[in-house]
């Protein structure tokens, strides 16, 4: 038998050969496995096993080992290729405002406890992001893998989902942000994007990355930190967002240095929270464009820029495997969020299972999209490991491997394979809890799919092409200092 579809068994499908989100088979509405918590509550985990064990037989994948010829080089009008980016993609840079931007970016002033910087989990030196499947936040102390909790403090539990990289985020194709899409460009709502509950926008923001950089800084887990200890988290406790803004803006008004910048940008009035985050957007959509990498140059028309691999894989991602299936448009992502079984670690978002993180399901409450998280962006991936909302994947070849058999990946996912600081916390509860790995399982989206060795290692070759290496030295880079004095992360 042939897993196709979204689990849906069929003994004489034949092999898929080109995957694409458009073919009825990629996406369905029904599925072999019932969620079993949703139609099941009282399903017994070891009756619930056995039909488990019959169910992830038919869906291992097999890897055909050994080293193709190398086939003749694609031909780019034959394959869907996307539009080039260009600095057109991104809006017009205000040079004093991108330069504000830099300084707040790395400055900890704007976390409660003044211990924590917007760096600190998207850092230049870790690819935009911090190296970690989940990260400490508030309580910690250094960067990526040498982070740890300083002198006498305690979490409850690490940050619940993959730090996401910032590449890209400022271009103005951009509809949707955070994994489960929880703010999006709406024209029907208030200033022009939907914000998640409880968040509203104070006031207009020049665009979706700024009334994105609203957010974190209201996260205790995050940036805010945690009731009696700061007055931004007592505000954020009592469920105050706009008490807690203004008092961070307070923070900027009282610094000598900050108003001279801000006047530079607006002119002699008070700094408001929005103008802070259209500072940080400015720096964020200037500093992390990677727009220069080598395929970007062979689809401004270099045939030469990538290597016959890279154009071998290429062909495959926009071809064979399927990957532009989602993996579409201008900065490869579809903006559309899809079910692919990712492995759940970590104290996971609430909801009817607290250490579960159902993704869109949680932003819309439709059974549709239980599971479901945005397709990122994959300009620089290379750089950005672990991969998964999680985090749960260290490197791209398991990320592919994943793709090739999601199902029999999930079920056999190694928990040594996630980065995780050495905390006393229970970081795989999700996966303990058979009928919840079971549901995870019941809600994948893609058809399994083969591929030869020496086939990942072409689109491996192509993903490494996605660098743009220029940006990812940086363009501005880590200031020296910042305008509170307070130490600036390196």
């Amino acid at each position: 038998m042939t897993l196709t579809g979204r689990n849906n068994l069929a003994a004489d499908a034949p092999p898929l050969t080109n995957v694409s989100k458009n073919d009825p088979d990629f996406f369905t509405v029904t599925t072999f496995l019932p969620h079993f918590r949703l139609l099941s509550p009282e399903l017994r985990p070891d009756f619930g096993l056995l039909i488990m064990r019959a169910w992830v037989a038919v869906g291992v994948y097999s890897l055909t080992a050994g080293f193709s010829p190398a086939a003749d080089l694609p031909e780019r009008d034959l394959l869907d290729l996307p539009a080039q980016a260009t600095h057109a993609t991104f809006p017009e840079p205000n040079l004093s405002e991108v330069l504000l931007g830099q300084k707040l970016f790395y400055d900890p002033i704007l976390s409660g406890n003044q211990t924590i910087a917007c760096a600190t989990c998207h850092h230049p030196s870790l690819g935009t992001s911090d190296g970690m499947s989940l990260s400490i936040g508030d309580g910690g102390i250094g960067l990526g893998p040498d982070r740890t909790l300083r002198p006498g403090e305690t979490v409850a539990a690490r940050i619940p989902r993959n730090a996401p990289a910032l590449w890209n985020l400022g271009a103005d194709s951009f509809e949707v942000m955070f994994h489960d899409g929880r703010l999006a460009r709406d024209a029907s709502a208030p200033y022009g994007f939907t914000m998640p509950e409880g968040r509203d926008l104070p006031g207009p923001v020049d665009s979706l990355l700024a009334a994105q950089a609203l957010l974190p800084v209201l996260s205790a887990d995050e940036m805010a930190g945690h009731p009696d200890e700061n007055p931004v988290a007592d505000a954020v406790a009592a469920d105050d967002p706009a008490k807690a803004w203004g008092q961070l803006a307070g923070r900027i008004n009282g610094n000598t240095e900050y108003r001279i910048r801000f006047n530079a940008v607006n002119g002699e009035e008070k700094v408001k929270i929005t103008d802070i985050a259209n500072a940080l957007a400015a720096f964020i959509a200037y500093e992390f464009r990677a727009i220069n990498s080598p395929f970007d140059r062979y689809l401004a028309g270099d045939d030469t820029a990538m290597s016959p691999a890279a154009q071998q894989g290429m062909a495959l991602f926009y071809g064979k495997a399927g990957c532009a299936g989602c993996h579409a448009g201008l900065l490869q992502s579809d903006q559309q969020f899809h079910a692919i079984g990712m492995p759940q670690i970590g104290p996971g978002k609430g909801g009817e299972i607290a250490y579960a993180d159902t993704g869109r399901h949680l932003v819309t409450g439709e059974t549709v999209d239980f599971y479901r998280f945005r397709t990122p962006s994959l300009r620089n991936v290379a750089l950005t490991a672990p991969y998964g909302h999680a985090g749960a994947y260290p490197d791209l070849v398991s990320v592919i491997l994943h793709h090739m058999a999601p199902v029999d990946s999930l079920m056999t996912y190694d928990r040594s394979r996630a980065r995780l600081h050495p905390l006393p916390l229970n970081d795989f509860a999700a996966l303990d809890d058979e009928v919840e790995l079971f549901d995870i399982a019941a809600g994948i989206e893609l058809a399994t799919i083969d591929l030869q060795e020496a086939e990942i290692r072409q689109i491996l070759t192509f993903l490494n092409a996605l660098t743009d290496a220029n940006a990812a030295k940086g363009r501005l880079g880590v200031p020296d200092s910042v305008p509170s004095g307070l130490p600036v992360e390196r």
